[in-house]
């Protein structure tokens, strides 16, 4: 089979297209024939060399999500069956022909969503929902604050939270994004950085929102901490605007605020199974009724994953970039 190989940590151009072995699944395992695979910032990461795939996982194929058609299943597998259309997570591995998966892993594509959107769903709308909801706590009314709103994960979290009926701010840098995201059902379209998104979030009737997603980190933690209500709490997905961050502990000591740190990729499978029968379970039939939506920026072909590489580097997309296998 064929796969998206990092030939050495770089910029895009290290990106290879080789013939690789095809994996063979065990007992419980589906071996899926990919369609689509969604590009996700630690797609970047793994490439640059900074975020090297878990222990069980290709070292040097990337890729997190897929959507595609059960080949061949496990002698002890019951979920799933040859020609089942499926998606889901993996540790690593998407950017291929093939790939392997436990069953329990996989979730069914609901019926009227092709693989380029299908795609597009299990990362940003897991973590979404994983962040903000099961680990945040944002509940029926609520309010949340989300940064990179034009994101993929962002884009998600708008409309859960829109079904949760919650009072959204949600930043993002360019003026042009705006209009979408509002009609995705953002109540408070900010444009600007966290600085901004905590001012604005101030200025308001509120005493703070219940939740922040920070999708971005660095400096703004500070700012986003200033945002937060007595006693809120601050879920930090992502790293875009650095690791590190001069803390202002006495504004989290006084407003009792709780700071969460958050990642999918490395955590043990049992609480991966836990997370996906809960997706499978509240966000499907919201997919299924077409509540949800994935959000797909832009398709390029695997044998364009350079171009594609480039443009989720240059953050002028909404929503999540796709490669189309097929």
């Amino acid at each position: 089979m064929q796969a998206l190989i990092i030939t050495t940590p770089g910029s895009a151009d290290v990106l290879s297209i080789q013939d690789v072995r095809r994996p063979i699944p065990s007992n419980s395992e589906l071996l899926v024939r990919v369609k689509a695979s969604g590009l996700n910032r630690a797609d970047i990461l793994q490439r640059r060399g900074y975020y090297p795939a878990p222990p069980g996982v290709p070292a040097n194929i990337p890729g997190l999500e897929y959507a595609g058609v059960v080949e061949e299943v496990g002698q002890a597998v019951t979920r799933f069956s040859p020609g089942d259309r499926v998606m889901g997570l993996v540790g690593g591995g998407a950017c291929a022909d093939y790939l392997v998966t436990h069953e329990d892993l996989a979730l069914p594509i609901p019926a009227h969503l092709d693989y380029q959107n299908a795609a597009a769903l299990p990362e940003a709308f897991i973590t979404a929902y994983d962040a903000m909801v099961l680990q945040g706590g944002l509940k029926e009314n609520g309010t949340v604050a989300i940064t990179a709103a034009s994101s993929g994960v962002g884009t998600a979290a708008i409309q859960i939270a829109k079904e949760l009926n919650a009072t959204t701010f949600g930043s993002t840098r360019t003026r042009e994004k705006v209009n979408h995201l509002e009609d995705l059902g953002l109540t408070h379209a900010v444009c600007g950085e966290a600085k901004e998104l905590s001012q604005t979030i101030q200025d308001s009737e509120l005493d703070g929102v219940d939740v922040v997603l920070d999708l971005v980190g660095g400096p703004g933690v500070n700012h986003l901490i200033r945002a937060l209500r007595s006693q809120g709490t601050l879920v930090l997905v992502g790293l875009m605007g650095g690791a590190r961050a001069d803390l202002n502990l006495g504004e989290l000591l006084a407003k009792r605020a709780t700071l969460q740190g958050t990642v999918l990729r490395s955590r043990p499978n049992h609480q991966k199974r836990d997370l996906i029968d809960k997706t499978r379970s509240v966000l499907l039939p919201l997919f299924e009724s077409g509540v949800l939506k994935p959000v797909v920026h832009n398709v390029f072909k695997l044998d364009e994953a350079r171009a594609a590489h480039i443009a989720l580097e240059s953050n002028e997309h909404t929503g999540k970039i796709v490669l189309d296998h097929t």
